[in-house]
């Protein structure tokens, strides 16, 4: 007897509306999609958007299981490339198993200790520059101010290029319509579309890093650019052209939008809960970082300041999902998934989850504390992926939120205006909707 085929349809779930499936419902309102689909159909379930069938699983053991993937059973690649191949292709995300294996092994090259301490000095001679302007402005939406920082420092770090050139300005441009189309409805690149200034985008990108390789190769340099140029495995194994171009613009996007988003949480939490906005300032000021900059070496001592990142990157991870494609029919929690089946986890759905987190909607940073710690499912708080695939910038994450609340907190009060609150968009990255007005009051 010849084993049952498996079939999408055995598993519980619906399509939605013919061919656009659930793809409006879940760009007005991702989380409340969400909440409905699994009170209806439970925590794995079926359904379609973006004009794909998939598989949406929704616990911490599925993170487990799908990012661990210890059966090689699911491509990232495959997951990814539904909406990032014509924008970021080839990027690390967007390769599997041993290719992935062999370019994160080269690339890891670029954040080892050494590069990471030119990086940081870049972003203490860069930050407190910014910050001085939005001082200047006093009253100012956060979130755009925000992600021109850290394009400004991606562009500094990355690329060794002057952040107020008029180059950097049009990579913030073309780098914002690329994320844009991401999650763009129509996929094809139409005139007048936003995928079409994507892919404009994209291209205006491709060419500008490839007119800066000839110039960079075989030369020293502390910008990422330069160290992937001239990057090497222990075998002598280096990027093509095309390799350095793609997995910069990939970590571009990975170090610009994902940064954006976590400190626009953190600052908001901050302007909401003035204790812990003092609890950071103190903590600063005990290590004598008022004066001058942050050291790569003092870091680690900014115990609290950490928690509160990773409590704001819990209530709003930047990435609210990861998609996967099996690769074979895949086990899990009672079902068979079918070969070439799209599926999801959720990072918003699992860090916001009662189940998990006693009151979720609650900005808690001890959570992170190891006593609080103990016992938490290791796959319940997911920002930075995991397995393979867990982010491989995450300690420059930490180190660009780090360095900016050394250099804005000590000068500055956070103030939103009286009575405030906000809602944060989920797609294609979490931002709040109004850009968070916020004041910045000098300190006496």
């Amino acid at each position: 007897m010849t084993a049952r085929q498996a079939r999408l349809e055995d598993i519980p779930g619906d399509r939605g509306l013919p061919i656009l499936g659930h793809t409006l419902e879940l760009l007005r309102d991702s989380e409340a999609y969400g909440k409905r689909m699994r009170q209806q159909y439970g925590s794995v379930y079926r359904s379609n958007a973006f004009f794909h069938d998939q598989v949406n699983m929704l616990s911490p053991e599925a993170n487990e299981f799908v990012l661990m993937d210890k059966g090689r059973n699911f491509s990232s690649e495959g997951g990814w490339n539904n909406y990032l191949v014509r924008l970021f292709p080839r990027g690390l995300m967007l390769m599997d198993f041993d290719e992935h294996k062999a370019h994160r092994h080269i690339m890891a090259a670029a954040f080892k200790t050494g590069p990471m301490q030119g990086y940081m000095d870049r972003l203490n001679d860069e930050i407190p520059k910014r910050i001085a302007r939005w001082g200047e402005m006093k009253h100012f939406a956060f979130y755009p101010a925000i992600k021109q920082l850290t394009l400004d420092m991606a562009s500094a770090v990355f690329l060794g290029i002057d952040p107020d050139s008029e180059d950097n300005k049009k990579i913030f441009h073309a780098m914002t319509d690329m994320v844009l189309a991401a999650v763009a409805v129509v996929r094809v690149p139409i005139p007048g579309t936003q995928m079409a200034k994507g892919v404009k985008g994209r291209k205006f990108i491709v060419d500008y890093l490839r007119g800066l390789i000839p110039e960079r190769r075989g030369r020293e340099g502390t910008d990422m650019f330069t160290q992937l140029v001239n990057a090497k495995d222990e075998n002598g194994n280096a990027f093509t052209d095309q390799e350095v171009i793609d997995h910069m613009i990939f970590m571009w996007l990975a170090a610009h939008d994902t940064i954006t988003s976590s400190v626009t949480t953190l600052v908001y939490e901050l302007g909401r809960h003035t204790d812990w906005q003092d609890k950071l300032r103190e903590e600063i000021a005990a290590l004598g970082l008022n004066e001058g900059r942050l050291p790569y070496d003092r870091m680690g001592e900014l115990t609290l300041t950490e928690y509160a990142f990773k409590e704001a990157l819990r209530m709003n991870p930047p990435v609210p999902a990861m998609p996967r494609k099996t690769v074979r029919d895949v086990e899990f929690a009672g079902y068979t998934i079918p070969k070439g089946t799209t599926v999801g986890i959720s990072a918003v759905y699992t860090h916001r989850s009662e189940e998990l987190w006693p009151e979720p909607g609650k900005f808690d940073p001890l959570r992170f504390t190891p006593e609080n710690s103990k016992g938490r499912h290791k796959y319940a708080w997911i920002p930075f992926g995991g397995g393979a695939h867990m982010c491989l910038g995450l300690h420059f994450a930490y180190m660009q939120a780090k360095v900016l609340m050394a250099h804005l907190l000590p000068y500055w009060r956070i103030a939103l205006p009286e009575g405030y609150s906000t809602k944060f968009q989920i797609l294609p990255l979490i931002r709040p909707v109004d850009g968070l007005p916020i004041t910045l009051e000098p300190l006496d």
